[in-house]
């Protein structure tokens, strides 16, 4: 039995003992889509057997299919042998996926990366545009490094414990009040400082260490090996090129140079406060010499990190297995040695220095911010000029999707930043009379959420006003797509609502432009408010109108409500989703659509799995069909025929016209298409019809992520499909039919139609001979075949 497992997987060292071509084997290869499933539910039946891969990703078959190539009856089979690839546990495997939300906003700029718009001719703009979304990623970083020594550093070690109040309300602290502890060695400000720098340097390495574990697995999955392409050569989309899905050298650069920019952010933050100190007249010499020494050192290694960031790309036409030794491990290693240095020069003894008001944050946040808003409008620019050089219609916000979304990841991780220091600020100093408080700017942006929420409540309000009257006019549409049947006022209702809230999708791109603009109207105008009165809303509006000074309390105090809610509904998601393994696959179906892409901007996002995926599903169309030479379809639902589309686009040209693609429910056009035109756009999904042997495509208007390819000229789009199946009650449907919506395509008669049409349309050929020309693909060893327990 194993020896015709080994056979069925692999065809043998010397080439299957038959010809399936000839007994006309096909296979269908499934792939599902979001939220993932189990391959007992995907293949209809309770005894699974893994053919290939780990208990990560793997591709399992029935049972009684295992040795289906060499059957005697295989002639008599009704449908293709069936394989389902599970890849769930790439984004909802163990609990410590929980931690990936810390990483959102890392995650939402990198997808940002991938929005350009096409462009053909203009290989300098391109690359002006992934440098500064690279740039964007490393604000990020600083920003979140820099939260975590505001916490840590300035309202803990500086505030809280050089305050005799504060420090007597919490014990824990008392060892580093010069009052509690009476003159304690820790108790100087430069030594606090020193101690209270392990909390960001150790989320630092964690980052670090993040990125280097999901490095280690997934960005080290090689391809298929292929020839590499002509420097001048480009297609109509990335996505097939050789080292598009082998971004191994890019994140290994990006890593080391955004860990040196996190410890230089803690050295900064520690070194800078004793400098201050040291510039006083009458300090000694040796130290007023050292500071600036060390200050010129830091400004020097962060130039040296920004200098790494920019000078590099991705390499994509070939795979390249390199890596920058000397940038991975030199530049962190001088990071290090420069935070150890600034270290002991805070904690070098200084008589008389006393922690008063805060560290200079302000300075820090706003010139983050400032940066951020700079970078985010050249982005626009240079994104409208790409989209101005080749038109699309289709893309959303004529090319600008990419710095709308920047826009939000800049902001998504203001808020996280703001609501981490206003709580610790809260439980700290809840009567607000002892410390100071966090930064003025992070007030200013806690306080500009109450009317960023008016605006989303008005936006919102909008959309149901609008699924309102597209449900009014979907009746007349429901009538007519059931003429025969005895109309429900109340089942058309249905019907024509959940029509309706389907189409809404298409509105996403509307609510993402208003939701961007605002947000940097209100980040500049927060800026600019404390930068001009360094002082909180409700104390610059003292003196003013009374309805002026009260709204701007209000915004106050509910952009601190709110934003502390925020925080605390993100630990308790994330504690959730650690203990509970539901809960962590809801939060996998976040990461299904946001780490599609290769970490291209940031290399402390969410990994991404199709650097996993997609080299598993071409080698594994790559390798059956040189050694069977049978027909192969590849069946994609949801994300799952994004993934399909990848892996036939990373094929050689003569394994590509041995595939049929069977699409549903598929976001390719409709998402993918309109976000990501450069690499879904009509161009590349019009030769992906033309590369394939045959494609077709199934959706359904209550679809509200499925949608048409909209390719001129091409059969690819069935007619939508009906939904529900009936209408009202019948002879085969006696209980009334679900409206399905993205789900169960398959139970849709007209899947099975189009399946069997797709085969009939591919042509069997012969195996490739063993080391021949022809193969696409190097041998591998058999794999292991372990049986899968049976569904509960």
């Amino acid at each position: 039995m194993e020896r015709a497992q080994e056979q069925a997987s692999t065809g043998g060292p010397d080439g299957p003992a038959t010809r399936p071509g000839e007994t006309g084997t096909a296979l269908e290869l499934l792939v599902h889509g979001v939220g993932g499933t189990t391959p007992q539910e995907m293949l209809n039946d309770p005894r699974t057997v893994r053919i290939t891969g780990d208990h990560t990703a793997a591709v399992f078959r029935r049972a009684d299919d295992v040795d289906a190539e060499h059957s005697p009856d295989g002639r008599r089979r009704d449908g293709p042998v069936p394989e389902a690839y599970v890849w769930c546990n790439l984004t909802s495997g163990n609990g410590t996926r929980a931690l990936w939300l810390l990483l959102l906003p890392f995650m939402v700029v990198n997808l940002a990366h991938w929005m350009r718009p096409t462009a053909h001719g203009r290989r300098r703009t391109v690359r002006l545009y992934g440098l500064l979304m690279r740039l964007a990623g490393l604000t990020l970083t600083v920003l979140l490094v820099a939260a975590a020594c505001e916490v840590a550093l300035d309202l803990a070690a500086w505030q809280c414990a050089g305050t005799a109040a504060c420090a007597d309300s919490h014990s824990w602290l008392g060892f580093l009040s010069p009052t509690v502890s009476d003159g304690g060695w820790w108790s100087a400000p430069g030594r606090r400082l020193a101690l209270a720098a392990v909390v960001p340097t150790a989320l630092t390495v964690l980052l670090w260490y993040l990125s280097r574990r999901t490095w280690s697995d997934y960005e080290s999955q090689q391809p298929i090996e292929r020839a590499p392409e002509p420097e001048g050569e480009g297609g109509p989309t990335a996505l097939g090129r050789p080292g598009f899905w082998y971004g191994r050298r890019l994140v290994a650069r990006l890593r080391a140079a955004h860990t040196a920019a996190g410890l230089i952010t803690v050295a900064a933050a520690v070194g800078s406060a004793a400098a201050r100190h040291d510039r006083r007249p009458g300090g000694p010499a040796v130290l007023g010499t050292l500071g600036p020494m060390l200050e010129a050192a830091l400004v020097a290694c962060a130039v040296a990190v920004v200098w790494v960031v920019c000078r590099r790309g991705r390499s994509e036409r070939r795979l390249d297995r390199t890596l920058d030794e000397r940038f991975v491990r030199r530049l962190p290693l001088a990071a290090l040695v420069l935070l150890v240095l600034s270290l002991l020069y805070a904690g070098w003894d200084r008589p008389g220095w006393t922690s008063e008001g805060r560290l200079p944050g302000d300075t820090t946040f706003g010139a983050i911010a400032l940066v951020q808003g700079l970078l985010v409008v050249v982005l626009g620019v240079v994104a409208y000029v790409l989209h101005r050089t080749d038109p699309d219609r289709r893309a959303v916000l004529r090319g600008l999707g990419g710095p709308a979304v920047a826009m939000l990841a800049c902001a998504l991780g203001g808020v996280m930043s703001g609501g981490v220091s206003q709580r610790v600020s809260d439980w700290l100093d809840g009567t607000g009379a002892s410390i100071d408080g966090p930064p003025v700017l992070l007030t200013w942006q806690a306080s500009v959420i109450p009317p960023l929420l008016v605006v989303l409540l008005g936006l919102f309000g909008w959309l149901a006003h609008r699924a309102w009257q597209l449900a009014r006019a979907e009746r007349v549409a429901v009538a007519l797509d059931y003429p025969d049947e005895a109309q429900d006022r109340a089942r058309t209702r249905r019907i024509a609502y959940t029509r309706a809230m389907a189409s809404l999708t298409d509105r996403g791109p509307r609510v993402v432009a208003v939701t961007s603009g605002v947000t940097l109207l209100l980040g500049a105008g927060a800026l600019v408010g404390a930068l001009v009165t360094d002082e909180t809303p409700g104390e610059a509006a003292q003196g003013t109108y009374p309805v002026l000074h009260g709204a701007a309390e209000t915004a106050q105090a509910l952009g601190s409500w709110l934003i502390g809610l925020g925080f605390i509904l993100f630990v308790t998601w994330g504690r959730r989703a650690y203990k509970d393994a539901a809960a962590r696959r809801t939060i996998g179906i976040l990461w299904d659509v946001g780490t599609f892409w290769p970490r291209a901007s940031h290399p402390f996002a969410p990994p991404c799995y199709a650097e996993r995926a997609v080299p598993d599903l071409t080698w594994r169309m790559a390798t059956w069909t040189r050694a069977t030479g049978g027909r192969l379809v590849i069946s994609g639902h949801s994300q799952g025929s994004v993934l399909a589309a990848a892996a036939a686009w990373q094929l050689a040209p003569s394994a590509r016209k041995r595939v049929a693609l069977l699409t549903y429910g598929s976001p390719l056009e409709r998402l993918y298409g309109r976000w990501f035109p450069a690499h879904f756009g009509p161009d590349a999904l019009g030769s992906l019809h033309r590369d394939v042997d045959c494609w077709r495509n199934l959706y359904r208007l209550t679809d509200p992520i499925g949608g048409p390819m909209r390719l001129p000229g091409a059969e690819v789009d069935h007619a939508p499909l009906m939904d529900p199946l009936a209408y009202g009650r019948t002879a085969l449907l006696p209980l009334p039919a679900p409206i399905l919506g993205h789900s169960d395509y398959q139970a849709d008669p007209a899947f099975a139609e189009e399946r069997r049409t797709l085969l009939a349309r591919l042509r069997p050929t012969a195996p490739d001979a063993p080391g021949g020309e022809t193969s696409e693909a190097p041998d591998v060893p058999s794999p292991r075949h372990e049986p899968e327990p049976p569904a509960a």
